[in-house]
Order: structure tokens, then C-alpha cells, then sequence
């Protein structure tokens, strides 16, 4: 008997113990991420998810993932890839000036040539590199020119002539709101295509002082007020659409000292008038026409060029474009390598592109390089496909080192995640994205992309949730207990 009772305990347990076995795993991803999502507000939000394994080809999380959303700024990793596949990393743009005239003693007479081609750091501050142009002006001092009269020809022909990608909101454009936030796209461009404007506090009462480097370049209707406040500014700078005529309204702090990036709306002349202000800087007195080419009935005479100047190679204008999410030179970029230089021509040609990279066309909806047009839209799984092809692709390196890494310094991951990660942020008014490369705690490399569309909570909620199934991602789930 009492080994019986002893058989039959024994079993009781067994049977007990087996029932707790399910409790005692770990949840699988995909719950994990599904309680993630449902948090706070995050619910609210329309998320479009594909978490695929790049080693194995196994898709480990989908949702929503043949649906289209706007990317926001992921729209840069479509841009720079196909960059990279059409042009290839070690890819310069070149910029030269020509000269066709005579030249008597130390005055030079005739057609002075700027020929563009696009390239997005002539002259850029985010390079921290000489001014082609004031070396240019330097050098013709040197060499001895004292004056020069003619004309000072601008060849913009390698783009066409609309600066603006259809689907941008116009106060991207006519308000400052930041450096590379709407400026102009041309192939003459030179320093971001933005004007600085100096801004100095007076006497309370009185508007501040507001100068324009170079001058002329933009007209000031200076509203503004300097407050008796020892802090603060609610100074505001606006621009009429297609036009170089700035309002300054609002006050300025009683301390206030300062600077605004301002877009110009004529990125030729704005480059023409800039070299100018450079030649006469270096002394060379000037008797210039300032010509923008399309006005020309006959194309002036191809000489060689008195001065190249070359960009770093596109390797390193991507990672710019993706670590800093620099608009400007996505836009560039994006019509470099575009049919007729148009946004249009890009579009096409990226889309080739993506049919090699057996992403299907029909998915994706290009409208600009840099995403900030709300006509773009792209599914998951096809920006996931994609990130999976550019992981063996032949620049692959200069690819994923574009992306920055989780608390990289002077990136957008600068606050978030840490360096297991690689990825570009998005952020548009109700839209916020993250994208890119982890490992799995087994080693294997797997592309994310996280959308959330049309939420209507907080911006950071959804931010901390995305970073959340990131670690989700990365880490090694803990044994429900």
C-alpha cells in the first residue's frame, strides 16, 4: 500500500509540475513586442512593423507591413542607398570656374564660368573645410588681377529649374526653422544655400541691428523690437515665398547676440554674388553682370577651367546625409543622380534601382530625397527588404557606417540606445520612425523598421516605445516566474 501511495504521488506531481512547464518559458518576441505597443498611448498610434533576420531570411515580427506610411526622414536611407548603387562611394562632385576673355596688365575682361554639378559641400559649413570661393578670389589676388569686367556667368544646367519637391509644406519654406529645413536645391550652390543674418539687441524699444553676410543678397524689413527682458527671444523670420524679402518680427532679449540661417530662394545668384563679395574682399575691384545661364540665348565657350574644386567622396557626404539627417544634402544628392537632374528623373532611377534590389516599385512612393514631403509612403517590408539587400551589397561598409550608432555624439541617436545599434531616426508632425541594423542575442544581424503614423499622444511615448522593441530585439527575455 505504501508503495502505491508513494507511485501515485509521485505521478500527481509529474502531472503538476508538467502543467507549469508553459509559465515557466519566456515569451516569444512577438508578444513582447505586442504588450509594448499596447503601453501608455502608444496603441493610439497606426505602427507599421517588419523585424527581419538578415542571416536566416526569417521575417521574426510583421505588422502592418504591406501597408504604406510616411517614412519622415527614413526616406534618406532609400536616397542614400540608391546613391551608393548608382554612383558608387568614392564618387566626387566638381565645381570649376572658367575664364573666356582677354586679360591686359592686371585687368581681366571677358566671362567668368562657375559650372556646378550639384555637389552639396561647396562651400558648406557642415565640411569645416577652406571656401572654394574666397580661396579662388585669393588666388586670382596673387596672381596678380587687380580688376575685372564682364560677366560672371552661373551654370546651374545639371538640375532643373524647380528647387522645391512637390508635397513639402510651404513653412518649410518661408519660415527659418533651421539650417537645412527647406532650403533650395540647385546645382550652383554654395554654403548650404542658407545667408547668415546678425542680430544684435539695442536699447529697449528700439528694433534690433540686422546686417546680411555678403550684403544684398537678401532685402530686411526689420519689425522687431529689442525688450527690456535680460533673456529670451520670440523673434521670428519670415520669407515671401519665392522671393529673397525678409520680415523680422517679434523681440529680442536686452543681452541678445546672435545669428539665423536664413534659405535663399535663388541659389545661382545667391553663389554669383557671393564670389563677387569675395573678389572684392581680396581687393580685386570688380565691373560684373551677374548671368544666370538659362538667360542666355548662346552657351558662352568651354575653356579649361583656372580652378577645380572637388567634394569628399560620396561615402562620406551619406553619412552626413543619414547621422545628421541633413535635408539639404539629401535633396542634393537625390537629383545628382536623377534624369535631367529633376525629382521626377530620381524617382524613376531609384525605382530602378529598388526592382534590382527585388523591392517592388508599386510599394514605395517617392516624392523628395530627404522625406520631409507627406507624399512619400513606403511599406515596411519593402524598407526592410531593402535594408537586408544594401547588407550585401559591394557598399555595404559605407552604408551601414552612415547610420549612427546608439549615443553617438553629434547624431540623432546622440540620447538613445547605445552601440549595438545602427539606424536612422524620422520625425514628422505625427509621425515618428527608426530604422536599421541590430544583432540578436545569438549573434545574428537583423533590419528593422519601426513606423508609427497618426498618433495623438505624446511625441516621447512613442519614442521610448520604439527604442523598447529595439532592446527587445537585442536582449535575452527573462523566464516568467
Amino acid at each position: 500500500m505504501r508503495r502505491s501511495w508513494l507511485l501515485v504521488s509521485f505521478v500527481c506531481v509529474a502531472v503538476v509540475l508538467g502543467g507549469m512547464g508553459p509559465a515557466s518559458t519566456a515569451p516569444p518576441l512577438s508578444d513582447r513586442i505586442d504588450t509594448l505597443l499596447q503601453r501608455w498611448q502608444a496603441n493610439d498610434a497606426f505602427w507599421g512593423v517588419s523585424i527581419y533576420d538578415v542571416d536566416t531570411g526569417e521575417m521574426l515580427y510583421s505588422r502592418n507591413a504591406e501597408r504604406g506610411f510616411l517614412p519622415a526622414s527614413n526616406q534618406k536611407l532609400v536616397t542614400t542607398a540608391a546613391a551608393l548603387d548608382l554612383l558608387g562611394g568614392t564618387h566626387r562632385y566638381e565645381t570649376t570656374l572658367h575664364f573666356d576673355g582677354t586679360t591686359e596688365g592686371a585687368v581681366l575682361r571677358g566671362d567668368l564660368m562657375l559650372d556646378g554639378s550639384g555637389d552639396p559641400t561647396f562651400g558648406s559649413l557642415e565640411m569645416r573645410s577652406p571656401d572654394p570661393l574666397k580661396a579662388w578670389a585669393e588666388r586670382l589676388a596673387e596672381m596678380g588681377v587687380e580688376r575685372i569686367e564682364g560677366r560672371l556667368i552661373g551654370n546651374d544646367n545639371a538640375f532643373d529649374d524647380r528647387p522645391y519637391p512637390d508635397g513639402w509644406t510651404v513653412n518649410y519654406i518661408t519660415r527659418q526653422k533651421g539650417r537645412h529645413l527647406g532650403a533650395s536645391a540647385g546645382a550652383l550652390s554654395y554654403r548650404d544655400n542658407v545667408v547668415p543674418v546678425t542680430i544684435d539687441a539695442t536699447s529697449p524699444g528700439e528694433p534690433p541691428r540686422a546686417a546680411v553676410h555678403p550684403p544684398e543678397i537678401v532685402s530686411l524689413d526689420n519689425q522687431a523690437t529689442t525688450s527690456a527682458r535680460w533673456r529670451g527671444s520670440t523673434l521670428q523670420v519670415e520669407r515671401t515665398f519665392s522671393t529673397n524679402e525678409l520680415v523680422l518680427t517679434g523681440s529680442v532679449a536686452r543681452s541678445y547676440d546672435g545669428s539665423l540661417a536664413v534659405p535663399v530662394s535663388n541659389p545661382t545668384h545667391f553663389t554669383l554674388r557671393s564670389f563677387q563679395h569675395h573678389l572684392e574682399e581680396a581687393g580685386i575691384k570688380t565691373d560684373l553682370d551677374l548671368v544666370d545661364i538659362d538667360t542666355l540665348e548662346d552657351a558662352p565657350a568651354r575653356t579649361s577651367p583656372l580652378f577645380v574644386s572637388h567634394s569628399p567622396p560620396l561615402a562620406e557626404i551619406v553619412s552626413v546625409i543619414n547621422k545628421e539627417s541633413n535635408n539639404f544634402y539629401a535633396e542634393q544628392v537625390f537629383r545628382s543622380f536623377g534624369w535631367g537632374g529633376s525629382t521626377r528623373g530620381a524617382a524613376r532611377r531609384t525605382e530602378s534601382f529598388l526592382r534590382r534590389a527585388d523591392v517592388d516599385p508599386r510599394t514605395v512612393r517617392i516624392s523628395d530625397g530627404s522625406g520631409l514631403s507627406r507624399k512619400n509612403l513606403i511599406t515596411p517590408r519593402a524598407l526592410a527588404k531593402l535594408l537586408a539587400h544594401m547588407a550585401d551589397h559591394s557598399e555595404r561598409d559605407a552604408f551601414q557606417s552612415s547610420l549612427a550608432r546608439g549615443g553617438e555624439r553629434n547624431t540623432t541617436l546622440n540620447y538613445r540606445l547605445d552601440g549595438g545599434v545602427s539606424a536612422k531616426t524620422g520625425s514628422l508632425e505625427f509621425v515618428r520612425a527608426l530604422s536599421g541594423y541590430t544583432e540578436r542575442p545569438n549573434g545574428n544581424q537583423v533590419a528593422f523598421v519601426l513606423f508609427a503614423n497618426n498618433y495623438t499622444g505624446p511625441s516621447y511615448q512613442i519614442t521610448e516605445t520604439i527604442d523598447a522593441v529595439v532592446e527587445a530585439i537585442r536582449s535575452v527575455p527573462r523566464v516568467a516566474s
